[in-house]
């Protein structure tokens, strides 16, 4: 069983930034994902960010494109997520997942392993 833990969250005005990590245990390298879920009646989680095992491949949802970058590092098998110039509609509880064989990076239901979330609350 591979444990998840984030850590980074908090609050920040608008434009500002935060660096989410999320650390798994274990020496496996899975391939991770970020995806975050606004706490507002209706919202759905929505997928942020992937990377694979190796780090060569990263994708991100078109609306944090060019402003949050994933990494990792697998000597410590950390995954970050570097968020610059946060908007008010980045606000959400964002959780990491990691997945031992991803076929469709963007759906939740491919990855076997959940954080506990982090809370991030960017403010006008």
């Amino acid at each position: 069983q591979v444990q998840l833990v984030e850590s980074g969250g908090g609050l920040v005005q608008a434009g500002g930034s935060l660096r989410l990590s999320c650390e798994a245990s274990g020496r496996t390298i899975y391939a991770m994902g970020w995806f975050r879920q606004a706490q507002a009646p209706g919202k759905e989680r929505e997928f942020v960010s992937f990377i694979s095992q190796s780090g060569v491949t990263r994708l991100y949802a078109d609306s944090v494109k060019g402003r949050f970058t994933i990494s990792r590092d697998n000597a410590k098998n950390t995954v970050f997520l570097q968020m610059n110039n946060l908007k008010p509609e980045d606000t959400a509880v964002y959780y990491c997942a990691a997945s031992s064989g991803v076929t469709n990076y963007g759906r939740g239901a491919d990855y076997e392993y959940w954080g506990q979330g982090t809370q991030v609350t960017v403010s006008s």
